[in-house]
């Protein structure tokens, strides 16, 4: 089994399918409206894009969330929580071992909020396993 699609609520199509492309830096794969719905492909995952869609808390991966954070605070995205390491991997079971996970909050054009991903090096002072 497989995940094959996340929803997520847009109440202005058009704005919301902008955003998005701007964000993901690829089009639409498909857009029907009527009835209101657009898809983007995510590696093999559809986000579809739809009103009626209740808000999900999406996790997307990018290259560098500190750098695509700057990028969006300069086209003016809210951001709702900064770059941050909230994970040293050291046994590769949740990411590559030997790199830090970052993570940033931001709000998309529709209110939802977004979380932006990125496994980098590891540096000093990240915070390691928690206690089992």
């Amino acid at each position: 089994m497989r995940l094959i699609q996340v929803a997520q609520y847009a109440g202005d199509l058009r704005r919301a399918a902008a955003f998005y492309s701007d964000l993901l830096a690829v089009q639409p794969t498909a857009v029907f409206d009527p009835p209101g719905l657009v898809f983007f492909d995510l590696d093999g995952v559809r986000l579809l894009l739809e009103a009626g869609a209740p808000r999900a808390l999406l996790y997307l991966n990018v290259a560098d969330v500190r750098k695509s954070v700057e990028e969006l605070t300069g086209r003016g995205v809210d951001v709702v929580a900064a770059p941050h390491v909230i994970y040293s991997h050291i046994d590769g079971l949740l990411g590559p071992a030997g790199t830090d996970e970052w993570l940033a909050f931001v709000r998309d054009s529709e209110g939802n909020t977004l979380g932006l991903v990125s496994q980098l090096a590891a540096g000093p002072s990240a915070p390691g396993p928690p206690d089992a």
